[in-house]
């Protein structure tokens, strides 16, 4: 593997996502038409951070001048007794002071994977066993990247896919399994699940399993927080899936509840693209937002009942992103070719409307095939992770330009996907899992030195 790189970029963390929002915001200042957008997006002209290079480690290939380091493995001992579960998923990063980062790793169990070992308490069981499922915590040293400690610190939840962080330094876990006791793959579980869980990025050990009830009982993906209004919005893995508001009662406390919502567009009803192109890329469409009721929703309706009430449809949503004055929301298979979608979404904050545009639409399998987990890089571009579903995988690391131009990042040649893409604090490195076998990398290089 080659050396360490170490690129010159934006060190403070609040200037490093003003600096995204301004990258993003100027996109649309600059009148892109959806033919530009279209005509712009194929990977063949753009130079991007160079050809990729085989991985002497035959694991992961990244361009020239970039390189990555393996901090965790399945099986590994961690620090409290238990060793590292398998399906890593979706990731959050977050500063712990006194020279330490914390990652936070998603862990997509079922009943019936391997735990990694025993685990004390949990929120539910099956046949009388804590369940898997859950979180693991990875304390780093801040500058050398040194593993200090990690361990277990949410468990008895089932498939948890992605998340998002908070602005008081949480993690937010989702269920992707809405099922229970007399559901389907419910069989010999004590209760019902398909909840969001909060576990604190400073956390020593488990915590305790609270669900988010008020936060809705659906197939969950990820979630982001506005950290100017407190607001969270979340995904939903569903072909018929909708985009989702929750509205606390009280900012940052979201045990004490609040009203969840379903997004709506006037004039369109659905915006997969997957009959006509409908909602034409790069067009700013003004949204509203449905209350919703019953959101524990026991038999798992939640999204039939919000789009009967007026809300739109959205293909898949999975990876969702906050910067400063808009979020990205990434559709996996959206799209007139059914590769995927992201879009973006610009949040009023009682100062406007709120909007939403289709920002990109994948017409190629070369710019993106089913993207997954989605990040902002230290330029201000998009970073997708694909998850492809054929029998063969090949994938990627892709980037998205604020112009919107698909490059190649990085190649998994694991047969598996890429997840929990996210960055330091620093915007050094950008941490990646493979998802099974669990591997957890750490990648660096010279993130400046993109060409166009």
């Amino acid at each position: 593997m080659p050396a360490i790189q170490t690129a010159p970029i934006q060190t403070d963390r609040r200037k490093f996502l003003a600096g995204t929002g301004a990258a993003f915001g100027a996109l649309l200042a600059s009148g892109c038409t959806t033919n530009r957008m279209v005509t712009a997006a194929g990977t063949a002209s753009l130079p991007a951070y160079g050809p990729l290079q085989p991985d002497p480690a035959g694991m992961l290939d990244l361009p020239a001048g970039f390189s990555y380091r393996l901090l965790s493995s399945l099986g590994e001992a961690m620090s409290d007794g238990g060793t590292v579960p398998d399906k890593a998923d979706g990731m959050g990063c977050f500063a712990l002071g006194n020279g330490e980062i914390a990652l936070v790793r998603n862990h997509e169990l079922v009943p019936g994977d391997g735990a990694g070992g025993p685990i004390a308490r949990g929120f539910g069981t099956r046949n009388g066993e804590i369940v898997p499922g859950g979180t693991t915590n990875i304390v780093l040293d801040a500058n050398t990247l040194e593993v200090k400690r990690q361990f277990r610190t949410l468990g008895g939840t089932i498939r948890n896919c992605s998340g998002g962080v908070t602005p008081w330094n949480t993690w937010l876990t989702c269920e992707e399994s809405p099922t229970g006791p007399g559901q389907r793959y419910g069989e010999g579980l004590a209760q019902n699940h398909g909840w969001v869980f909060e576990v604190p990025a400073n956390a020593s050990g488990l915590v305790d399993p609270v669900p988010l009830t008020a936060m809705g009982r659906f197939n969950h993906e990820a979630a982001c927080v506005d950290s100017e209004t407190g607001m969270v919005y979340m995904t939903e893995d569903r072909d018929d899936g909708v985009l989702y508001r929750f509205i606390p009662k009280e900012r940052g406390k979201l045990r004490a509840g609040g009203q969840l919502q379903a997004m709506a567009i006037d004039g369109l009803a659905d915006t997969r693209n997957w009959d006509a192109p409908v909602m034409p890329v790069q067009m700013p469409y003004e949204a509203r937002w449905i209350d919703l009721d019953e959101v524990d929703a026991p038999l798992d309706d939640l999204r039939i009942r919000a789009v009967a009430k007026g809300a739109a449809l959205v293909a898949r949503g999975e990876g969702i992103h906050m910067g400063t004055d808009d979020l990205f929301v990434c559709s996996t298979s959206g799209g007139q070719r059914g590769l995927g979608q992201i879009f973006r979404f610009i949040p009023g904050r009682g100062r406007g409307p709120d909007m939403v545009e289709l920002f990109f639409e994948s017409e190629s399998k070369d710019q993106f095939n089913f993207g997954d987990n989605l990040t902002v890089s230290p330029n201000g571009h998009l970073i997708v992770c694909e998850d492809q579903y054929t029998d063969v995988v090949d994938n990627h690391l892709r980037g998205i330009t604020p112009d919107g131009r698909a490059y190649t990042l990085a190649r998994l040649t694991m047969q598996t996907e890429l997840a929990g893409a996210c960055f330091s604090p620093d915007g050094k490195w950008l941490f990646v899992n493979a998802y099974s076998p669990t591997r957890t990398v750490a990648i660096t290089g010279p993130w400046d030195r993109f060409m166009t």
